[in-house]
């Protein structure tokens, strides 16, 4: 676990946006919401370094973007 003051305030923003998806897709009924805010949620878990923590973050938001996009 790492305890870095930066990374773990930075933690929050993602796992924030990830709990306004989940509530969102869960009251909307849509899947591709509820499973994006689900990955936020969870993600900052496994990420060691802020670079990663940020890299995952805009990659499952781009796959989000990608797949409401594509008609999901």
């Amino acid at each position: 676990m790492n305890f870095d003051p930066i990374w773990l305030f930075v933690s929050l923003f993602p796992s924030g946006i990830g709990f306004v998806l989940c509530v969102y897709g869960k009251k909307q009924e849509r899947w591709p919401y509820l499973v994006a805010g689900l990955l936020l949620l969870v993600y900052p878990f496994f990420t060691a370094t802020l670079t990663s923590l940020i890299a995952v973050g805009i990659a499952i938001l781009v796959g989000l973007w990608l797949g409401v996009r594509s008609g999901w």
